[in-house]
């Protein structure tokens, strides 16, 4: 069976690619829309803070929620929370306002991340479950690369109500994708059975949270590092989002072919070396070195997220899949937002080589632990046919 002819599993790439859209249509707009209408930077900020704030919050009670109602009303509801709010934006961006609105977006993008996420390894067999989340995540990332440039670039043209319109309809399309997925046989809930213990959550839970801090890092703090080379840190950053579209892919074709766990431990190598290279690159200068580094810390970086992915959903078993996205998605959010305040503050204090020194070597003392404590494998097929 190929990934393509999985029943669902186009459909869930669409609600993907759709539901992420939408939010990425208007991340950076609603904090610069703020500002522009009088707000403080630190008021711009805590838009975005309080969307993340409520988004991790949501992603707690999700796998609650979905043995409770199943993915269909648990998706639909997210895209529905996620894209009709931004209606208000139409009226006004003032500081209360783009508060609450955000908020309310937040619960929604809590409600996607997880069941979306979670969604993916009921739909498929356990021989394309890593190729699956890869294909996902490019869904997913595809979304977001075209949607950030369009809404930042319609805003700019004077055009934000049409940002605010899209930003609403884009995620309300995934809600027609969510009524074609194929309705999914739940494993019964079964008490503590549905938490996951740290045994299985440490290992890929701590690689997400180290790697993803990173990278809240290097999109956050590179482009001021190499405030002289604009041009050549816009190219890196670029660089970054396609090598983990490519790394991400390829952790989910060898942990189909060659097994969970043996993936990890390189891409960690990997992303460390990349940190590294971007110390390097601002000591001493040159583009080269800045796109070399920025290569490998991004195929690193979507490796290990697959792979932690896949090796937390491969040990949660048909019953705690929602727990498994749950875990995995609130150490990507909840890194990327730590990680680009801690090294902020490392930056502040020290500069910007010792950023991404510190960085690499952050990510260089989780390989140990990736390497001792073995990867658990139990796997089994959620589908109804």
């Amino acid at each position: 069976m190929t990934l393509l002819r999985t029943h669902g599993m186009p459909v869930a790439m669409a609600m993907g690619f759709a539901a992420f859209g939408g939010w990425s249509l208007l991340l950076p707009v609603v904090p610069l829309a703020v500002s522009e209408a009088g707000a403080s930077d630190a008021i711009a900020g805590a838009v975005t803070a309080v969307f993340m704030a409520a988004t991790v919050l949501t992603q707690l009670v999700t796998p609650r929620l979905l043995h409770t109602w199943g993915y269909r009303p648990v998706l639909a509801l997210g895209c529905v929370l996620l894209g009709v709010p931004a209606l208000v934006f139409l009226a006004s961006v003032a500081e209360p306002v783009a508060l609450g609105v955000s908020v309310v977006r937040g619960i929604g993008f809590g409600l996607v991340t997880v069941a979306g996420s979670a969604l993916v390894a009921e739909l498929v067999p356990a021989d394309l479950l890593g190729r699956a989340t890869g294909a996902q995540g490019i869904a997913i990332s595809v979304g977001q690369m075209i949607a950030l440039p369009v809404g930042l670039g319609l805003y700019g043209r004077g055009h934000a109500d049409a940002v605010y319109l899209l930003g609403a309809a884009v995620p309300l399309t995934a809600v027609a994708a969510v009524a074609a997925l194929p309705r999914i046989r739940h494993a019964a809930p079964d008490g503590a059975r549905t938490r996951l213990p740290l045994s299985l959550l440490l290992v890929p839970c701590l690689a997400m949270i180290v790697v993803a801090s990173v990278y809240g890092g290097v999109t956050t703090l590179l482009p001021i590092a190499v405030a002289d080379r604009a041009a050549a840190a816009g190219v890196a950053l670029a660089v970054v989002s396609g090598a983990i579209l490519v790394g991400r892919y390829g952790a989910g074709v060898l942990a189909d072919r060659i097994g969970v766990g043996r993936v990890l431990a390189p891409a960690l190598v990997c992303a460390s070396a990349g940190a590294a290279l971007l110390t390097v690159a601002i000591v001493v200068g040159g583009a080269g070195l800045l796109v070399a580094g920025a290569a490998l810390f991004g195929t690193g970086f979507g490796a290990v997220q697959n792979e932690s992915l896949v090796r937390l959903f491969r040990a949660a078993g048909p019953a705690r899949l929602g727990a498994a996205s749950a875990a995995w998605n609130i150490s990507y959010d909840a890194g990327t937002g730590v990680g680009a305040l801690a090294l902020g503050v490392v930056a502040d204090a020290a500069g910007y080589p010792a950023v991404f020194t510190v960085s690499a070597v952050a990510i260089a003392l989780v390989v140990p632990v990736a390497l001792v404590i073995p990867a658990a494998t139990r796997t089994a097929d959620r589908v109804e046919p």
